[in-house]
């Protein structure tokens, strides 16, 4: 069906001719817009709130975040330029994240262990982003010390960190610690991908009996969940589905 005898075509179209035309109201803008939005409420309404409701830091942003995801390298050259030009921590951490998101791995660890100095060494994101990019390169021992800097701090309990930890742990030797952090995490209706992962550390351990009882838990649970927490753990859902499948 075309979208003109769409029911829903119609609402939303007339929500934003209402919302556009209360605001031009209120601004004043009558003149040169009310007809516009009458005669043409989508078209007209679209460009009204680009035009006179978003300001043009808002568009810039918008065209900025489009870029980086439509063309990464380019946001990395425009980063690398920052970094020329003033050579801080924020600037080196913006790239660094650059770096790693494009799977440039070790140029990220370059900039983030130039900025591991001074009062930065308890910097939170820093210590987060070396993280992981330790796990990356499988530089498990490097992980442990850092997680440990983190480890009472409110967020950690329930982050990614704390899953790279545990298994960290284990690829160190430490699989029994890294059975009671796993365990900590595994909490119903909760923490899909570090459930998700617990079961692959049972897996590694031969204890496959028990690993699927965990992705079970996790399949039977996301018939409960709400539309929103189940788009979230989507993935997880979906892995743990494909692993009891395979096994």
């Amino acid at each position: 069906m075309f979208p003109f005898f769409d029911t829903n075509f119609y609402y939303i179209t007339g929500a934003i001719q209402v919302i556009c035309v209360i605001h031009c109201i209120r601004k004043g803008n009558q003149q040169k817009w009310i007809w516009i939005i009458v005669f043409l409420p989508l078209i007209g309404g679209i460009a009204y709130i680009f035009t006179e409701m978003f300001s043009r830091r808002d568009v810039q942003q918008v065209q900025a975040n489009l870029g980086s995801i439509l063309n990464p390298t380019g946001t990395v050259r425009k980063l690398e330029e920052n970094l020329r030009f003033s050579d801080t921590f924020n600037n080196r951490m913006a790239l660094a994240d650059a770096y790693l998101a494009t799977g440039e791995t070790s140029r990220a660890l370059d900039l983030y262990e130039g900025s591991y100095t001074g009062a930065f060494t308890e910097n939170e994101d820093l210590l987060k982003q070396l993280i992981i990019a330790y796990s990356l390169q499988k530089q498990y021992e490097k992980v442990i010390p850092l997680a440990k800097k983190l480890y009472k701090t409110p967020s950690f309990a329930r982050s990614k960190t704390h899953i790279l930890y545990a298994i960290a742990l284990e690829h160190t030797g430490n699989s029994q610690l890294a059975d009671q952090e796993f365990k900590g995490m595994n909490v119903r209706f909760s923490y899909f991908e570090a459930r998700y992962e617990y079961a692959q550390f049972l897996q590694r351990a031969g204890r496959a009996q028990e690993a699927r009882d965990v992705l079970k838990a996790l399949i039977d649970e996301a018939g409960h969940l709400s539309p929103r927490e189940r788009s979230l753990n989507r993935q997880w859902i979906g892995q743990a589905k494909e692993e009891l499948r395979r096994a």
